[in-house]
């Protein structure tokens, strides 16, 4: 008895005086220096730490499980949870190998190792949610049986997602007190016991605030990096923070929002699995947004299979959402068991004679006997695609402020968001508001928005429709976002697939793409090329 009182006084000892080291900012001129003649305009930095927010917030209060869970949990742990998927870990807690209160700490432990190292840290993560460890002992009391569950499972939200227990900033000086109610996609996970684990930095405002500057650069998040290329490879845009932080094993699962190529970019380049849904199959209800008329939020994951399960999680009908619909859930048995048979596919000829990697993929597809069609990009007129974000933004993003900003924020709209960063531009905005500027100058009626509403949705259809239709095909396949414009402005589903990486390390997805409501053949489709084919390759940082 003894020596059990003793060595519990050993550990409260040390708990009560953890040695763990805290970031300290470094002197980055050199770094930025080296970037400014970057062939490659979105890696040339002017800045990669935030200077408005501290690092050290994100571990605040949990330094002592941290640095015990280190010394005592995480390397016998690591291979049973780095790269696992949602069933390999629920299985793992259901045989007792560890809680979902370890999965837990182990992540947090995780993103502090990574984040807190000069040497290896994304500035993937804005915020950590400091009741997750309680929250998630509450999981493990209740228990779960089910290994296709969300239940237990830490998730990163993208931060323009609404969490009560964090603020959603859209990564903006001026949110950085947007204390604000639970997004409704936020409400089904946590109805289905999903543990927000925290947020992920993006590009600013979605993507839709500065002209020119780089992917995944937030005034609050600094400067989001690529696992695969640290300062060298682009993160892509804007769900950049969750596109890092999920491939390097910081959460098991993430959410992302697109609004035109926002889950598909940052997806690919992280060699991960990106679902951009059909436009009202996911709530938009909370999300700070850039357009509600083509807007969405969709899961970014290691493999399909936990793909499937969040957006099982997150798919049902919202009545505050104009754009929602009744939304059946994938079959996962249906997925998992699937065999190709009469599914025809088209390729498109000018990526098959030009890009190795799509040649490869495809002729995979073919010799796994999936008939697979040559066909050609239709030529139709995408152009004033941006006035649909512009008028939608000017709009949409003044009804969020109302509706769900914090009382305490000082802005209401886009003019008054662009008057407080002039307040202090070398903090707030060093890249310049451009976009934002543009939006409040350039205005156009509402019968013309209208109309060009109506024609960009037909010409998109076109894209899709003149091949499909013409040759009976389940889907055409593309590279990484290349059209997620025509996409987006046709409301169609889109699911990128890691095919591997380029000689310059850089990751590469195959996007399969339907019409509408088509989730479920895209799933499939891209089970059967990532079970066979096994493109996605984890950064160093997960080996």
């Amino acid at each position: 008895m003894k020596i059990i009182i003793k060595l519990i006084l050993i550990l409260l000892f040390i708990s009560c005086n953890s040695s763990l080291e805290k970031w300290k900012s470094y002197d980055e001129t050199e770094e930025i220096s080296k970037n400014s003649s970057s062939e490659n305009q979105k890696l040339r930095y002017k800045r990669i730490q935030s200077i408005s927010t501290d690092k050290n917030i994100l571990i605040n209060g949990l330094e002592n499980e941290i640095e015990n869970f280190i010394k005592t949990k995480y390397d016998k742990l690591k291979p049973k949870i780095v790269e696992k998927s949602i069933p390999e870990i629920q299985q793992s807690v259901i045989n007792k190998d560890f809680s979902y209160h370890d999965l837990t700490l182990f992540y947090i432990s995780r993103i502090y190792l990574i984040e807190f190292n000069k040497d290896t840290y994304l500035n993937s993560i804005i915020s950590i949610n400091k009741n997750v460890l309680d929250e998630a002992k509450s999981k493990d009391s209740q228990g779960n049986s089910d290994i296709y569950s969300i239940f237990g499972i830490p998730i990163l939200l993208k931060d323009n997602i609404g969490f009560e227990s964090l603020p959603t900033t859209a990564g903006a000086h001026s949110l950085q007190n947007n204390y604000t109610k639970d997004a409704y996609i936020v409400k089904k996970l946590k109805e289905k016991g999903a543990l927000i684990l925290g947020k992920t930095n993006l590009s600013e405002w979605a993507n839709y605030f500065c002209s020119g500057c780089p992917n995944g650069y937030t005034a609050l998040g600094g400067q989001t990096l690529n696992p695969y290329g640290r300062k060298k490879i682009d993160t892509g845009g804007s769900s950049s923070g969750s596109g890092a932080a999920t491939a390097s094993n910081l959460t098991s699962v993430s959410l992302g929002s697109e609004t035109s190529g926002s889950i598909l970019s940052p997806s690919s380049a992280s060699s991960l699995v990106g679902m951009k849904p059909t436009i009202g199959n996911v709530s938009r209800s909370g999300i700070i947004p850039i357009s509600s008329t083509l807007d969405t939020a969709g899961p970014m994951t290691k493999n399909i299979i936990d793909n499937m399960i969040v957006y099982n999680a997150i798919n049902e009908f919202d009545n505050n959402d104009s754009y929602s619909k009744e939304n059946l859930d994938i079959q996962i048995d249906d997925v998992l068991n699937f065999k190709p048979s009469v599914q025809k596919i088209g390729y498109y000829l000018n990526f098959y004679e030009n890009d190795i990697m799509y040649k490869n993929a495809i002729d995979f597809l073919i010799e796994k006997d999936i008939e697979m069609i040559e066909i050609s990009a239709p030529k139709v007129d995408l152009s004033g695609f941006v006035k649909i974000l512009d008028e939608d933004m000017r709009v949409d993003l003044k009804k969020y402020l109302l509706n769900y900003g914090n009382d305490n924020i000082e802005v209401n709209d886009i003019k008054s968001i662009i008057d407080y960063n002039n307040l202090d531009s070398i903090e707030r905005s060093p890249y310049g508001q451009g976009i934002f500027k543009k939006i409040i100058r350039d205005t156009m009626s509402k019968i013309d928005f209208l109309k060009l509403k109506s024609r960009l949705m037909e010409e998109g259809n076109k894209f899709y429709n003149i091949p499909m239709d013409k040759n009976k095909l389940d889907a055409v396949v593309s590279i990484n976002n290349y059209h997620a414009g025509y996409a987006a402005v046709a409301h169609n589903p889109a699911l990128t697939v890691p095919m591997g990486l380029r000689e310059n390390n850089e990751p590469a997805g195959l996007t399969f793409i339907g019409k509408s409501n088509s989730e479920q053949i895209l799933y499939e489709l891209g089970y059967y090329f990532e079970l066979n084919f096994s493109g996605r390759v984890p950064p160093e940082n997960s080996k």
